[in-house]
């Protein structure tokens, strides 16, 4: 061998080491390659976590939302209550006084007589509309419409040429404010055994009523 091809005891350790750096380099990016995977995992877990606690978060807000929305409507809705309920007496009275003075009565009456009645039938009609502009409405039934237990109150049964469980007659008009019933219409509750009845059966009273003769 001539010492041009001699190579250096140096230049060969140091070619030898780093081959085997490059080695070691090679086998730590294989290695590390399951940790990347596993990290990608966590993050990709971590951002589920993170996307589902958002949509939670934003419909629990939007139910608080809608929530206060009608919570403010209600109380809108619903803050005369109290003194639409104290109303309702005055617009009985005014009913009971106008209902007193039968038609006959009226057509013989003197002049300060009927002004008198129209005065309180006009003042009975601008107390309902008031009520109505409220939201507070008349509930009247007429004879012969189906029991209503959200509405209406059967406070007696009797027998009528209504149909069983229809309505035979109103003793006093009940009242609604929004959807809610502010009085129930108090009614008597037809027993059947009439002519338009087609059981022709009596049931026994409602219970909380009174049987009345007819």
């Amino acid at each position: 061998m001539t010492q041009d091809n001699a190579r250096p005891e140096d230049e060969t350790e140091t070619e030898n080491a780093e081959a085997a750096d490059a080695a070691d380099g090679g086998e730590a990016e294989t290695d590390s390659r399951p940790d990347a995977e596993k990290s990608v995992e966590q993050l990709t877990a971590e951002l589920d976590d993170l996307r589902d606690r958002l949509l939670r978060a934003v419909a629990d807000a939007e139910n608080t939302r809608k929530r206060a929305q009608r919570e403010v409507r209600d109380t809108r809705e619903y803050a005369v209550t109290g003194f639409a309920r104290d109303m309702l007496d005055i617009a009985d009275n005014l009913r009971r006084a106008i209902e007193s003075v039968d038609q006959e009565t009226r057509d013989n009456a003197s002049e300060a007589l009927k002004n008198l009645v129209e005065g309180v039938e006009m003042t009975e009609r601008k107390l309902l509309s008031t009520l109505e502009g409220h939201g507070v409405k008349k509930v009247d039934p007429e004879p012969g419409e189906p029991l209503d237990p959200n509405r209406h109150q059967a406070a007696a049964q009797i027998p009528a040429d209504q149909p069983k469980g229809r309505i035979a007659h109103v003793m006093q008009p009940g009242y609604v404010i929004g959807d809610r019933t502010l009085r129930a219409a108090m009614v008597v509750v037809s027993a059947g055994g009439g002519e338009g009845d087609e059981s022709g059966e009596t049931p026994d009273a409602p219970e909380g009523g009174v049987d009345v003769e007819a």
